[in-house]
């Protein structure tokens, strides 16, 4: 068995599942408050319809925080209802979007100096939406583990009884490794 992050990491790299030319920013719209949306919208439901209710909230200028913390319930339930859940993903985020200007009064504020604790203290963000939220929307350090990493894991021989769990023994040795695993970035 691997017996570490990095082996395993290196392992999936010599069987080609690296991508280096991919943005090591992938996630689409990195840097704005659209990754907060699309954190609360990806819950249970796939990026298609993500992706409609983002482009219904688009097209009525709802994609910025004050938009967003200004909006009527019941015009942001219609716009995200393709990304289903929509009563509750609708509370959620209006009330991160009033929290956020409260605690912080812009996003760029939000961006600089939220902690993941802050995260975790909202109505509907949870570990893996709280470290997508740091690392994509806030440049911060934090390492997103999804389902997809934690059935790949299962399927070679692991299991983890938590999210932090699984985190933890991510990272574990992962800055160690990092030169091999990524020859071609320099780290900042």
């Amino acid at each position: 068995m691997i017996s570490s992050s990095t082996e395993l990491f290196l392992k999936l790299k010599s069987l080609g599942y690296d991508n280096s030319s991919r943005d090591p920013w992938w996630w689409p719209r990195s840097g704005r408050f659209e990754v907060v949306l699309t954190a609360i919208l990806t819950q249970n439901t796939s990026w298609n319809n993500v992706e409609k209710a983002l482009a219904n909230l688009e097209s009525s200028s709802l994609v910025t925080l004050d938009a967003l913390a200004n909006s009527d319930i019941e015009l942001l339930q219609e716009l995200i209802r393709p990304s289903g859940f929509y009563k509750a993903k609708s509370k959620n985020i209006l009330q991160l979007s009033k929290n956020i200007v409260e605690s912080f009064g812009t996003f760029e504020a939000f961006q600089e100096l939220v902690i993941r604790e802050w995260l975790l203290e909202q109505r509907g963000i949870g570990p893996e939406s709280a470290d997508a939220i740091l690392n994509y929307a806030c440049y911060k350090e934090a390492f997103v583990v999804d389902s997809y990493t934690n059935r790949l894991l299962f399927a070679f021989g692991y299991s983890f009884e938590s999210y932090d769990a699984l985190q933890e023994w991510i990272v574990e040795d992962f800055y160690s490794g990092y030169e091999e695993l990524f020859p071609n970035l320099s780290r900042a």
